[in-house]
């Protein structure tokens, strides 16, 4: 909309200002920026449309509100400081009405940006996900440009924003009036955003070295030290046969140094690339060649901040920290500490990473040592005053920088890398490629135990809000083992998976029995979600909820978590889940019990047993015969569903599916009381049958190999 066109102009800061009194439009322009905000205001009281105006006094700050009588009543006035525009409304004198002011129009703002939550609350009970351009809430209140750490947000009593095309959003926000001045709206475009608040090394990912989060398997949780190069390449082995079809990569390697057959870490040898020739007798490289012809990316823990090897640190004494005594300073990482401040120290962790990458053949490194929660990981112990003052130079700036970076420019910009224990507030951020948010998911020597998942959990739910964004979180590994109950393995696999995290596997494989193994595979591969509240939460939240936006429709998956030693009911109301405040039903599946739940309005509540989770797939109900869910993956069609249409004239729902060579998927679909499936078209092996009286019908489809199939179903 062209200035020209105006009655009312008026810059404010940052903000240009445009009012057309004839057809109502207001343009709110950011230039610094680029973002405009377009459309049209609206006053009624009750029924009765009032008239928003041009000023007709000598202030130039506000626009009025005329009656039906064109008198003024009141006023709108623009107040701006710093990037933050608000729009007020205030009565004139001895009025005392109410009315509501609405602003529907668009915001032109960027391609690459989402909408989102910024305004946390202490009532949050829900962790909000979403995958797929165009996942809209009627909660979500901000615009964030994660290439710019860019923020749009913008507060109103009831605020609708819906993605459009390119840079559109579609934007509709009301305000009821009440007897006092108030703010209706209010724009605040926040640069830095995650910078300035969170993260201070904010770099966002880099997609084209790690499109997606990295998914692989390592030895620790349940070989602890003593896995051997062969008992690698023997769960490679069966994980190339089930797993790497579904869509694994990584085959990581741990305790390989000499001396690290045994804990403590602090004496491995960590420094010196020396190998453990008992368990790994033909060296690194040669295992990294037998991952890679087994199909899988071959991956290396390092824990470079320290040694325990004695003749090393002899050798460079001046290399290590050294109390006033002159006693070596013992951390997790080494009896012998490095001196970060020490050029030819941060040279030397560059130099074997350089030499694993590059002659060894490692293309996934997993960096320990970092960030984690105490003095014993070298982010807080080379902060220590006392251990600066040990320094070869005490006034180094930012040692543990030094040692991120070095460990980035030695692996070379095309291998990826995992920072254990990384942190959003540290320069892992910036260097890494994902980071270890939890602690160890069991204690050395020890079976994975439930308060190991409360951990897991608590830790997502407190940083999910940086995950694909700065880096790829990872929860630690996925154990599925018969140490834990089904409830509670299926606990762990829904924490792990329905926020896109990464997913390393760590089990016994051919320990596993088939519906343990189908667990991990019902994670991979791993779909691209994005966290919808972009703030840290700190409870154990009892509802997840993925939005789930694709060409061909629209769902949300929710996760229902009983954390408690005792049965209990979890439920939600509609619009918890950003959901309109209608009367729209919804169709609900549940996922691990494979049980239609029926059709709800406003709320849906279940009795949840203790230390277990249900996963309903909740879809608007068409009233007619519709998908609900897939069993191929814990998203029920968001990485699997490549199509879905219905041809009322033909009474047929057709779609395709992307199945796994040899392994069956099966979809269902409702079937609403006098529909039943006549006849089932498709070119892959299928099978059906009718379940909960007839009310869904079970299409269960395989391949030889795999691929993408077609099928309808002709009612």
């Amino acid at each position: 909309m062209l200035y020209t066109a105006m009655t009312f102009l008026l810059t404010l800061g940052p903000w240009n200002i445009g009012f057309n009194e004839e057809n109502a439009q207001l343009v709110l322009r950011h230039p610094e920026q680029q973002i405009v905000i377009a459309g049209t205001l609206e006053f009624t009281r009750g029924e009765e449309a009032w008239k928003i105006v041009s000023p007709r006094d000598n202030v130039k700050t506000r626009l009025a509100i005329c009656d039906k009588n064109n008198d003024v009543q009141g006023y709108i006035t623009f107040q701006q400081n710093g990037s933050r525009l608000e729009l007020l409304f205030s009565h004139r004198t001895r009025q005392f009405y109410e009315g509501k002011l609405t602003f529907t129009g668009n915001v032109e703002f960027r391609e690459a940006s989402f909408p989102c939550r910024t305004e946390a609350s202490v009532e949050d009970r829900v962790l909000s996900l979403a995958t797929g351009r165009g996942a809209d809430s009627c909660l979500n209140d901000t615009l964030f440009a994660p290439e710019e750490d860019l923020a749009l947000k913008i507060r109103a009593a009831e605020l609708n924003l819906a993605t459009g095309k390119g840079k559109q959003y579609a934007l509709r926000c009301s305000g009821r009036i009440q007897e006092t001045a108030e703010a209706v709206f209010v724009l605040d475009v926040e640069k830095d955003y995650f910078k300035n608040r969170y993260i201070p090394y904010y770099t966002p990912i880099d997609r084209k070295r790690c499109p997606t989060p990295p998914t692989g398997w390592m030895s620790w949780n349940l070989y602890f030290d003593k896995a051997t190069a062969e008992d690698n390449l023997a769960e490679a082995r069966i994980g190339k046969e089930f797993l790497q079809p579904f869509g694994m990569e990584f085959w990581s390697i741990e305790s390989w140094q000499g001396n690290s057959d045994q804990l403590p870490v602090s004496n491995f040898y960590n420094l010196n690339l020396e190998v453990n020739e008992k368990q790994f007798p033909q060296g690194m490289k040669q295992l990294a060649d037998d991952i890679r012809a087994l199909g899988f990316r071959p991956g290396l823990w390092t824990a470079p901040f320290g040694t325990g090897n004695k003749d090393f640190y002899e050798a460079h004494k001046d290399w290590f920290l050294h109390d006033k005594e002159g006693k070596p300073m013992r951390t997790w990482n080494g009896v012998y500490t490095i001196d970060p401040s020490n050029d030819e120290v941060v040279e030397h962790l560059r130099k074997i990473h350089d030499i694993a990458s590059h002659q060894w053949g490692y293309e996934f490194f997993k960096i320990d040592g970092m960030s984690g929660s105490g003095g014993g990981y070298c982010a807080h112990f080379f902060e220590r005053p006392y251990v600066k003052e040990a320094f070869q130079n005490p006034d180094c700036p930012n040692p543990f920088e030094r040692c991120v970076a070095a460990f980035r420019e030695g692996i070379g910009p095309d291998r990826v890398f995992l920072a254990c224990q990384g942190h959003y507030s540290g320069p892992e951020a910036k260097y890494a490629d994902a980071a270890r948010i939890g602690a160890d998911i069991v204690h050395p020597n020890q079976p994975v135990k439930w308060a190991n998942l409360l951990n897991q959990a608590g830790r997502t739910i407190n940083q999910i809000f940086a995950h694909n964004i700065v880096f790829y979180a990872d929860p630690d590994t996925l154990l599925v083992n018969e140490a834990l109950t089904l409830e509670e393995a299926r606990v762990s696999t829904t924490i792990v998976s329905l926020p896109g995290q990464m997913m390393f596997s760590g089990d016994k494989l051919a320990e596993l029995p088939r519906e343990r193994m189908r667990l991990l595979q019902q994670t991979l591969p791993v779909c691209d979600i994005r966290p919808v509240k972009l703030y840290p939460l700190f409870k154990h939240l009892p509802v997840w909820d993925l939005n789930v936006q694709r060409p061909w429709g629209n769902y949300h998956v929710v996760a229902l978590f009983n954390w408690s030693e005792e049965e209990a009911e979890i439920g939600f109301d509609f619009t918890e889940l950003g959901l309109p405040q209608d009367d729209t039903s919804y169709q609900v599946y549940e996922f691990w019990t494979n049980q239609y739940e029926g059709c709800f309005q406003k709320r849906f509540q279940k009795t949840v047993p203790p230390h277990a989770v249900r996963l309903l797939a909740v879809h608007r109900n068409e009233n007619r015969p519709q998908f609900l869910s897939s069993d191929r993956h814990i998203t029920q069609g968001a990485v699997d569903i490549e199509n879905l249409a219905w041809d009322a004239d033909a009474k047929k729902l057709s779609g395709s599916v992307r199945l796994v060579g040899k392994n069956p998927t099966t979809l269902r679909f409702y079937c609403p009381e006098g529909w039943k499936c006549a006849g089932v078209e498709t070119g892959a092996k299928q099978t059906t049958r009718t379940e909960t009286n007839g009310k869904v019908l079970a299409l269960t489809l395989e391949m030889p190999e795999s691929g993408v199939v077609s099928w309808t179903l002709q009612f």
